[in-house]
């Protein structure tokens, strides 16, 4: 894979200036931005694998321009946010974030982080002979290529959706612990990333579901977790 083009947001230049000589190390192209305005003025001309985007900020704060990328994009967002505030983290999740970090952090932390999302991306893969669809409803996922579609029109899913959709069709019909779903998306073990796993199975079934409220196909199935059920 060629270096991976990060994008980091944030208004502490101290702390720009540490995480882009430490990622530089780390063999990673870094472009930083000062405050949202200047981060959309960079992302208006150049793509990037992963933004790291700071919640606090004057000005724009990083929950309302992630929430604003997240409708044309789906780079996938690492955010920074305040030292134990469970709110900030579940609204960044809510917002379209991957992942999220809180501050103060250890800069190897932040890389195994980085690096979790990178691998979740789905790669893609030369045409297959035959490939592999699953049928929900009015939805089609092609399994080898990562790919949702409803009629003719993509269904625009985030790295972290993509991964969950990777790992429910690799098993349909079967119930998955949020534990396993934990494990599989390559995160910490604790009760805030479970929670995360369903804030992320909630946006997913907002975009897979008639009636997000009353799933068909991405089932919660009582004291087990949740199961993908195609036609």
């Amino acid at each position: 894979m060629d270096e991976a083009h990060l994008l980091i947001v944030d208004d502490d230049e101290r702390i720009r200036g540490l995480l882009q000589k430490f990622l530089m190390r780390n063999g990673f192209l870094i472009t930083s931005a000062r405050n949202s305005d200047h981060a959309r003025r960079i992302l208006s001309g150049l793509e990037f694998d992963l933004i790291v985007l700071d919640v606090m900020m004057p000005g724009e704060d990083g929950l309302t321009l992630c929430r604003s990328l997240r409708e044309k994009m789906t780079t996938p967002i690492l955010l920074l946010t305040a030292k134990g505030e469970t709110e900030d983290r579940i609204n960044g999740l809510e917002a379209g974030a991957d992942d999220y970090l809180a501050k103060p952090f250890e800069p190897k932390e932040l890389l195994l982080r980085i690096n979790a999302i990178l691998r979740r991306v789905p790669a893609t893969e030369p045409d297959q002979a035959v490939p592999k669809v699953l049928h929900l409803g009015g939805i089609r996922y092609d399994i080898e290529r990562g790919e949702m579609w409803m009629g003719e029109d993509p269904v625009r899913l985030t790295a972290t959706e993509s991964q969950l959709m990777r790992i429910f069709s690799g098993n349909p019909g079967e119930a998955l612990s949020r534990e396993r779903l934990v494990e599989e998306l390559g995160r910490d073990d604790g009760q805030a990333q479970e929670r995360a796993v369903d804030v992320q199975i909630t946006r997913l079934r907002r975009k897979i579901e008639a009636d997000p409220k009353q799933p068909r196909y991405l089932q919660t199935v009582r004291g087990a977790g949740y199961m993908l059920a195609p036609d």
